[in-house]
């Protein structure tokens, strides 16, 4: 069959384009917040401009194949939209690494292939796929624990060959997984004659997806102990009496020895902490509107819509939820930053609660990345200091 002429093909990949374009901007009204897409946006735009400019070669005796990032941009959509996808971060957060995320509930580099598999060799070239994955591998052993993947999640969009394959099993340890089993839905009620009915409707580009995983800590497939149980933490707040309370709640549901890291900034620390979201929003309620404007001033209304949310959803239930069973972490600009916001506008009990706190923290020389999860609490600050 002969290849269709240059024009008819520069038509089909702008159609094809512009109708990628409109669908990564339906997600994009569905999911705001989610970098990668709106990056995944400007990448399709861009291309898009670049085809809208070209014009085909008509006095060319052989036509020239289209060069385009079409089919790629098309399998990154694909795969940041995969139900086992989560929190993706920007695209290209470090060389040869498409993008961060959750894979199936664990961290995870993405790396991505939309080649034709013949043209995928298993050699030593320094732009090989060989390479790339060794390269992202060793990126990843390295990285700070609060960017660390726990896997890298190789994907194939149009398939791979038995030697790339052999190559990555025998040399990374990658184990092939099944990206269409996370399309199956619940299963209905059987019917008469005992058959099962279930639900599966998987984008049908995904069908031609080969993806791999590979373990990044060295000697991954090693059963590792779980840690020993955290003992209760015992402090003085004025008192004498033993830490309780939903603060009580809150830090014993942390595990300094867990592999599953939370990324805590300066307004959730302060959350943990404060009068408000520790009991204090009842005594707030019950002083005269006149007192409490005059102890707070122009930011009485703050205040007092803190306090409202506080009864409506109390921070720290939704916060221990955040962080059960996981290893929080700070970096150092946000210990000073806490411990400065605590010395200028917090009481004693707040004082004490902030000293327990920073025991339960993992400190981090480094700031948290784009790709590491952290848990934001709009609204606070130091005024939500009692």
């Amino acid at each position: 069959m002969a290849a269709p002429p240059a024009s008819d093909e520069l038509e089909l990949a702008r159609a094809r384009c512009r109708e990628l374009h409109d669908r990564v901007a339906a997600y994009t009204v569905t999911l705001p917040r989610q970098p990668a897409l709106r990056s995944l946006l400007r990448l399709v735009a861009a291309e898009l401009r670049f085809l809208d400019s070209s014009r085909p070669d008509h006095a060319a005796a052989a036509p020239r194949p289209l060069s385009s990032n079409l089919p790629h941009l098309a399998a990154l959509h694909v795969l940041l939209t995969h139900p086992a996808v989560r929190c993706p971060s920007r695209l290209a957060p470090l060389p040869g690494v498409d993008f961060a995320c959750a894979f199936r509930s664990r961290p995870a580099w993405a790396l991505l292939s939309a080649r034709n598999p013949s043209r995928l060799a298993w050699d030593p070239a320094p732009d090989g796929l060989r390479s790339r994955v060794a390269a992202a591998l060793d990126a990843a052993r390295r990285a700070p624990p609060a960017t660390r993947p726990e896997k890298l999640l190789l994907v194939f969009s149009r398939g791979v060959g038995a030697d790339p394959a052999r190559g990555l099993a025998e040399e990374f340890g990658a184990v092939e997984i099944d990206l269409l089993v996370d399309f199956v839905g619940e299963a209905t009620d059987d019917d008469d004659e005992g058959w099962v009915s279930v639900n599966f409707s998987p984008n049908e580009d995904m069908r031609s997806f080969k993806a791999f995983e590979i373990v990044v800590a060295e000697g991954g497939n090693e059963i590792i102990s779980p840690p020993p149980p955290l003992q209760e933490v015992e402090v003085n707040e004025g008192s004498g009496k033993s830490l309780e309370g939903e603060f009580g709640n809150f830090v014993g549901r942390m595990r300094m020895g867990s592999k599953d890291l939370m990324n805590l900034d300066t307004t959730a620390l302060i959350a943990i902490v404060s009068g408000i979201s520790n009991g204090g929003v009842e005594k707030l309620m019950s002083i005269p509107e006149a007192e409490t404007r005059a102890r707070f001033k122009c930011n009485y209304k703050f205040v007092i819509d803190q306090a409202h949310s506080e009864l409506q959803s109390p921070v720290l239930v939704e916060l221990g939820e955040a962080v059960d069973g996981k290893r929080c972490i700070i970096c150092e600009t946000v210990i000073s930053e806490f411990k400065e916001i605590v010395s200028m506008c917090g009481g004693p009990e707040e004082k004490t609660r902030s000293s327990q706190l920073l025991k339960r923290l993992i400190k981090e020389k480094t700031p948290y990345s784009r790709g590491s999860i952290v848990y934001n609490i709009s609204k606070l600050g130091e005024t939500h200091m009692l």
